[in-house]
């Protein structure tokens, strides 16, 4: 029988629930809200998840709302984004994003390697932290054979570090001085999942969330040359074929699907508002459960060595990210 996934949800809802409530609570005293209900909804599960003891019969409502609800928010969103806001800037832009992926792999894994981490786990760290977070060291880790511990202790840092990047990325805004496109490549660039993108530029500006949500799909799309190379080149002695569901996510297809029909006028324009009102809806609720997987004390459990790479890690994929903006002159 099936794990019930209805106290899991419920237990989502309220967290959004709350979380909207204190958006606008914030509103009404200070006529803005500093944080968003994206944010909020990350930090109050954040919370909950590390100092309340949660029993097993929430973790099935609070898986399929992290994965499931979190792929469809990602699917709709295809409704509202044009191919031409990505194909402005050029075909350089695609090929610097792919550049700055394979760099970014190179560079994390020379780090890992210095560090002292073994191989495997530095290809796993590299590859988590360059293209997609826990689905690349998913897609990865059965192609070069590494084991369950450095694969735990990869996706223990991409869960809490995927929720810092996204509290704190926003804050980066006016201290780089980026415009609001700049801030989407940016966000793109360097946030680990494709709906962590939306929790990170949706409070900025619906232009941040667009670049961002397309500079990211072509990062993933990336996750399929190197899970190819690795297959034929990787640290493994028995090679074994790459699923195609972790090379291309169902969702993944959805959104380009969307993306394509509304860049070709082909969506009906009364859907086009409620489609995007569900995708932010199941947004917040789906960071919601992302917070509530989250245990921030894991971070301490899986070792110094391990989280001075990841963060290393990521500060070198930054500022890769950050050359590529001003080498292409985006606005």
């Amino acid at each position: 029988m099936r794990n019930n996934i209805l106290p899991g949800l419920l237990l989502c809802a309220a967290v959004t629930a709350a979380a909207i409530g204190l958006e606008r609570i914030e509103a009404a005293l200070f006529g803005r809200a500093w944080l968003e209900s994206l944010v909020l909804a990350i930090v109050l599960g954040t919370a909950l998840r590390t100092t309340v003891q949660l029993s097993p019969r929430w973790d099935a409502g609070i898986h399929f709302s992290a994965k499931t609800l979190l792929e469809l928010a990602v699917l709709l969103l295809g409704a509202s984004v044009s191919a031409g806001a990505i194909l402005a800037n050029g075909w350089t832009l695609l090929a610097g994003i792919a550049g700055v992926v394979l760099l970014a792999i190179a560079c994390s894994y020379a780090i890992g390697r210095l560090g002292g981490l073994p191989s495997k786990l530095a290809i796993l760290i590299a590859c988590g932290n360059s293209i997609c977070g826990n689905s690349a060291i998913a897609a990865v880790a059965p192609v070069i054979d590494a084991d369950g511990e450095d694969v735990a202790a990869s996706i223990s840092f991409t869960a809490v570090l995927g929720v810092i990047v996204v509290l704190t990325l926003p804050l980066m805004m006016p201290l780089l001085s980026l415009s609001a496109m700049q801030y989407g490549v940016f966000a793109g660039l360097t946030v680990y999942a494709v709906p962590q993108v939306l929790a990170a530029t949706s409070a900025v500006s619906l232009t941040s969330a667009h670049i961002g949500t397309l500079v990211k799909l072509v990062r993933v799309l990336m996750l399929g040359p190197v899970v190819l190379l690795l297959s034929l080149f990787g640290p493994r002695s028995e090679r074994q074929r790459p699923q195609l569901s972790h090379l291309l996510p169902w969702f993944i297809v959805g959104f380009l699907t969307l993306m394509a029909l509304r860049s070709f006028d082909l969506l009906p324009q009364a859907l086009l508002a409620p489609t995007h009102i569900a995708a932010n809806a199941l947004t917040v609720m789906s960071m919601a459960a992302l917070g509530l997987g989250v245990d921030a004390s894991s971070v301490l459990r899986a070792g110094g060595r391990v989280t001075m790479v990841v963060v290393l890690s990521l500060l070198a994929l930054s500022a890769i990210s950050l050359g590529l903006i001003h080498f292409l002159h985006i606005a």
